[in-house]
């Protein structure tokens, strides 16, 4: 069973849900609290122990890339004035040489196509895939007790949660069968997919959250560039038809997801963040409390 490596982060959609801020300002380059969105997901690419990020971008995306680029003039600004620790967190989020690879989604034909992009750089090795909107707060990271389940069972693996009562049908649902020894049943081999289900007829409560780990093979079916919901290409149907010749479990991970391409969700990331900081954490909450008591 090969290591994974890899991580694809596909950032290049336009983040309609976020205008206008995302007018100018590419959404994963929003802030949560003191970060951009896209920073906090490498962070957990690099604890699942990821050796190369590949980030595939979208037209007018290229402050992406200069985030994680070396910026001589205020490193230089802030070394002068001894701002050390501002420095230190600077050069904190550059990749390490060779660690980080760019590359472009010339059209915007959904989230099966960006990954299909990154195809050449991910090679025949299985390989993470994770959405930067959902913004996961975990202990372990995320990625890390997907891992951890991969070294399990192997094969591919999905990240799921429950979704409300009642709000099933708006997500993409996994069926299951038996669960997988340890893992305190939250690990359990995957039987089926289905996309926005009727009420009434979900599978399970159960949807698929932003985390994967997907065997190569997953390239070949997208090459046949099909399109399906939206009229773009769906890694959700790749995925299906992989499952008939190999094993998908998915793990119910412990921790708390923010839709950080919505405007209230991005909000409530912020304010959790920001509670959770160690240093500004008091302050923040003196700040919360004082505008909630106006």
């Amino acid at each position: 069973m090969k290591a994974v490596r890899k991580a694809v982060l596909p950032v290049a959609g336009l983040g309609t849900r976020v205008m206008p801020g995302a007018k100018t300002t590419p959404k994963n380059l929003l802030n949560v609290f003191d970060r951009p969105i896209l920073a906090y997901v490498v962070a957990e690419a690099r604890a699942a122990g990821i050796e190369h990020i590949v980030v595939v971008l979208g037209r007018g995306q290229g402050g992406i890339e200069d985030y994680f680029d070396r910026h001589v003039e205020l490193e230089s600004y802030l070394e002068a004035r001894g701002k050390t620790d501002i420095l230190a967190e600077v050069r904190a989020e550059l990749p390490r040489p060779g660690e980080m690879s760019f590359v472009r989604q010339m059209s915007p034909l959904g989230l099966g196509h960006a990954v299909w992009c990154a195809r050449d750089i991910v090679g025949d090795e299985p390989f993470a895939v994770i959405l930067p909107d959902m913004l996961m707060d975990a202990s372990p990271p995320t990625m890390r007790q997907a891992m951890t389940a991969y070294d399990a069972v192997g094969g591919n693996i999905v990240v799921v949660e429950p979704a409300a009562p009642g709000e099933a049908h708006k997500y993409g649902i996994v069926a299951l069968g038996e669960k997988a020894a340890g893992f305190d049943g939250r690990l359990s081999r995957m039987t089926g997919m289905v996309e926005k289900p009727p009420p009434g007829t979900e599978p399970s409560n159960l949807f698929i959250s932003g985390r994967y780990i997907l065997q190569p093979e997953v390239f070949g079916l997208l090459a046949a560039q099909e399109r399906g919901a939206g009229g773009e290409i769906q890694l959700t149907d790749a995925m299906a038809k992989l499952m008939a010749s190999q094993d998908f479990h998915a793990l119910e991970y412990e921790g708390v997801t923010y839709d950080c391409g919505d405007k209230v969700g991005l909000l409530r990331a912020t304010v959790a963040y920001a509670l959770k900081d160690p240093e500004l954490g008091g302050a923040a909450r003196t700040a919360i409390a004082a505008l909630l008591a106006r």
